[in-house]
């Protein structure tokens, strides 16, 4: 990893904490629901910045606090100007981060290979082979009577 790559990545974190502490702390909108950011994304030249958050909550939870989150953007990027100091502040875009719907998604495909499981293994304890239990061929045994002579 180049050294700028892990400016980059300190800093990313260093939006993660400092975005947090304002949301648990300093922003006080009703709308705001339980909201955990998740992972924050510099571009190169570190002028804009994409803050992935999830809420825990239904879908009028999450489109709220959505909403609050963009109406709170502006104080939020400023407090990053002043604590990171850095010349040029970084935009700040709030995205929902699909990893818990996606996390259940796979869950629900895991709990659908784990029922197809237990379906063959209840078929399987009972069976038997179709054919021969030895179905490989095995040369013919000589019987000690030769046809020829």
């Amino acid at each position: 990893m180049s050294a700028f790559e892990a400016r980059k990545r300190k800093l990313a974190d260093r939006i993660i904490q400092i975005v947090a502490e304002m949301l648990e702390r300093r922003i006080k909108d009703p709308r705001l629901g339980f909201v955990t950011i998740t992972e924050a994304r510099l571009t190169g030249d570190l002028r804009e910045a994409t803050v992935y958050y999830t809420v825990l909550g239904d879908e009028q939870e999450r489109a709220a606090t959505a909403a609050a989150l963009v109406s709170a953007t502006g104080v939020i990027r400023s407090e990053v100007g002043k604590q990171t100091g850095l010349k040029h502040t970084p935009s700040l875009t709030f995205v929902a981060d699909a990893l818990p719907e996606d996390a259940k998604r796979l869950e629900g495909l895991v709990d659908q290979v784990r029922q197809a499981d237990a379906a063959l293994a209840r078929n399987r304890e009972g069976a038997q082979y179709a054919g021969d239990p030895d179905p490989y061929r095995k040369p013919a045994e000589p019987d000690g009577d030769d046809e020829d002579d």
